[in-house]
C-alpha cells in the first residue's frame, strides 16, 4: 500500500518555503529548474519533490540561480 499523497503547494507556498519572491519561483517552474506540474494553468509542487531539488543543490555543492540572484 503507498502512502498517501501530500497536499500539493502553491506558487506562493513554495516561495514562502524558498524564501524567494513568486516570480523567482514562477521562472524557474517555467524553465524546467524547478519540479512541478500545472493544475487548469495553475503551477502546483509536492513538498517532496522540492525537498529532493534542495537536496540535490546541497550535495551537489552549487548555488541555485535563484539563489545567486536573490543574494544581488
Amino acid at each position: 500500500m503507498s502512502p498517501p499523497l501530500e497536499p500539493a503547494m502553491t506558487v506562493k507556498d513554495v516561495a514562502t518555503f524558498l524564501n524567494v519572491d513568486e516570480k523567482t519561483v514562477y521562472r524557474l517552474s517555467q524553465k524546467g529548474d524547478l519540479p512541478g506540474f500545472k493544475v487548469a494553468g495553475a503551477w502546483r509542487y509536492q513538498r517532496s519533490d522540492i525537498q529532493s531539488w534542495i537536496d540535490a543543490r546541497k550535495s551537489s555543492g552549487s548555488a541555485s540561480y535563484a539563489t545567486k540572484n536573490e543574494a544581488s
